[in-house]
């Protein structure tokens, strides 16, 4: 797979994201040095689009290895691969998100993430850490979405952020979202598959200029 064959839609931020990407989260995780094998390895046949998140696990390996891919000549610079993450639910707060994102530069060991979602609408405590094994007594009553994305459009003007978005959003939260975001999202990446194809969803995204994005593509280990 040559970087030439993998076709990029521009964003609503006038970024351009490559419309193949790897994503990498896995259940057991593999050890990080293995990770880091297996993200280089797919940068020298052709990946530049990657998907992590601050709960997976993988940011660390992830930015080693595209600097591991630098050294080696295999891309030129960072500029090359388009990085996605997530802020994680137990910091779905105003005063936590920019420390979040910092946090996950710090891993990655960059100064900026291509692009950054609210992994899902709703707040955890603090303890839910994992976006393996939270349960409903996890969830607080109220979330602020309003102040949660002023934040994250604060994270896209100072420039560590190109583009943010959401992640398992529905047509409902995304209609209480367009009502006070003066960034608009530019992606909404929710489970998407030949067999639910999130047809109403979709398109109430094409109407108001948010990409969708699919996780789980070829559907999930064991589903039927």
């Amino acid at each position: 797979m040559g970087t030439e064959q993998i076709p990029e839609v521009v964003l609503n931020s006038g970024r351009k994201m490559p419309l193949i990407g790897m994503g990498t989260f896995a259940i057991p995780l593999p050890p990080p040095h293995h990770l880091t094998s297996i993200f280089v390895d797919a940068i020298n046949v052709g990946y530049r689009h990657f998907d992590t998140a601050a709960s997976y696990g993988s940011e660390e390996p992830l930015g080693q290895a595209v600097a591991e891919a630098i050294e080696r000549g295999l891309i030129k610079s960072r500029d090359e691969v388009f990085i996605t993450s997530k802020l994680w639910c137990n910091c779905n707060h105003p005063d936590l998100v920019l420390p979040a994102l910092k946090n996950t530069l710090g891993k990655l060991g960059m100064e900026y993430v291509d692009l950054y979602l609210v992994h899902f609408p709703v707040r955890l405590k603090k303890e839910a850490v994992s976006c393996v094994g939270f349960g409903e007594e996890d969830i607080l009553p109220s979330w602020d979405m309003k102040g949660t994305w002023e934040a994250m459009e604060e994270c896209c003007r100072l420039g560590l952020a190109k583009s943010i978005g959401v992640s398992n959003f529905s047509c409902k939260k995304l209609s209480q979202l367009l009502q006070y975001a003066t960034i608009p999202p530019a992606v909404n990446q929710v489970e998407m598959n030949a067999a639910w194809q999130q047809e109403k969803l979709r398109e109430y995204c094409r109407e108001k200029g948010i990409h969708v994005s699919a996780w789980s593509p070829l559907a999930a280990n064991g589903a039927s």
